[in-house]
């Protein structure tokens, strides 16, 4: 295809409220530099991740949920470490989420790779980084798929065979390689797994990935979306007021954090272990270590991925064994819109953005 000069693009101008996403039609299309790959981009989706860092949340002056200024952003908020690795450059195109097609490539990358289907890996370490644990974040340090064009390190463009939609194939990136990383952390097998916050993109991934492994999966949620969860695989659901039941879970998944959270290591059994990678209900939580140390628990960051958690994923969808959990589309130019709907949270799974023609 012939690549143009400028392209349409939601453009993140600072932390702040949905005013600070501005939707442009001349911005330079990106020129991939050796050993990168330029991607047109199909579809992209809503991720935590994107609201987080728009509004600032990750700043420790925040210690609130991640609901409750979404809309307008977090008042003290600072800049300096406003975007979960810290500082954050402006302008920014946000989009964890990335289907597309190769139509250019860097010096250096095999052209037998043009008009490749590819995912974007949404989370690596760069090859130049002398630090073990340097992380990118597609989207965040470096441009992402809220554009009608995106480059990215050839590696990091994976190729995908597969009869989804561009927006279905976007949906698994940023959500799918989260709970696949907690669960490959977890080690989980055939036991009792409890999921929170699972009807969100990441949860739902969790409760699919789970059931892949042979887990008994006992799922979190409102009592409105029980019955989808259980269609989804769930073998029991609890409501978000109900009390936990003690000493019963190998695993728990926790992307909420909040005021629940001492009755989740409660629920755990001996030698359990818990593995978050979220706290939309508050990062701020109580800890009794005397519930730490009896309980010999184990408890678990999950950020960074092994690069076989992307590729395994990859291998899953090619397999038919897990499936997209796709709410709605929204074209990328209804950004706002389509981050509202997100916020509202009566859907189950993702919010997918279809990228214009």
């Amino acid at each position: 295809m012939t690549v143009p000069d400028t392209m349409k693009a939601m453009v993140l101008t600072g932390h702040g409220g949905l005013d600070k996403l501005e939707w442009r039609d001349d911005v330079p299309v990106p020129v991939p530099s050796a050993g990168e790959v330029l991607i047109r981009v199909g579809a992209s989706a809503v991720n935590n991740t994107d609201v987080n860092t728009r509004t600032g949340w990750y700043s420790k002056n925040v210690r609130g949920d991640t609901g409750s200024a979404a809309q307008e952003g977090y008042e003290g908020a600072s800049d300096a470490d406003g975007a979960w690795s810290g500082a954050l450059s402006f302008p920014r195109i946000q989009g964890a989420d990335c289907c597309g097609m190769i139509v250019g490539l860097g010096e250096g990358v095999e052209r037998s790779r043009l008009g490749e289907r590819v995912l974007v890996r949404p989370m690596y370490r760069p090859d130049s980084a002398g630090d073990p644990h340097a992380l990118v974040t597609f989207g965040s340090e470096r441009n992402g798929g809220f554009a009608e064009f995106t480059t990215i390190g050839d590696k990091e463009a994976v190729c995908v065979n597969s009869p989804l939609s561009d927006a279905e194939l976007a949906s698994f990136p940023c959500a799918f390689s989260t709970a696949e990383g907690m669960i490959q952390r977890a080690r989980i097998g055939a036991e009792r797994v409890l999921i929170t916050g699972a009807s969100g993109g990441v949860g739902s991934a969790a409760v699919l990935l789970a059931k892949r492994r042979g887990a008994h999966v006992t799922a979190i949620t409102s009592p409105s979306k029980a019955l989808a969860l259980e269609a989804l695989g769930a073998d029991a659901t609890l409501g978000r007021d109900e009390a936990l039941p003690r000493d019963t879970f190998d695993v728990v998944l926790d992307l909420v954090g909040g005021p629940l959270w001492p009755a989740l290591l409660d629920a755990m059994s001996v030698g359990g272990r818990y593995v978050t990678s979220g706290a939309i209900a508050g990062p701020i939580v109580e800890l009794d270590l005397r519930t730490l140390y009896l309980k010999d628990l184990t408890l678990v960051g999950s950020t960074r991925q092994d690069p076989r958690v992307f590729t395994d994923l990859v291998g899953y969808i090619e397999a038919g064994e897990i499936r997209p959990v796709l709410a709605k589309t929204y074209p990328l130019h209804d950004l706002h819109a389509a981050q509202e709907a997100f916020l509202d949270k009566s859907h189950i799974g993702k919010i997918g953005i279809a990228i214009p023609d």
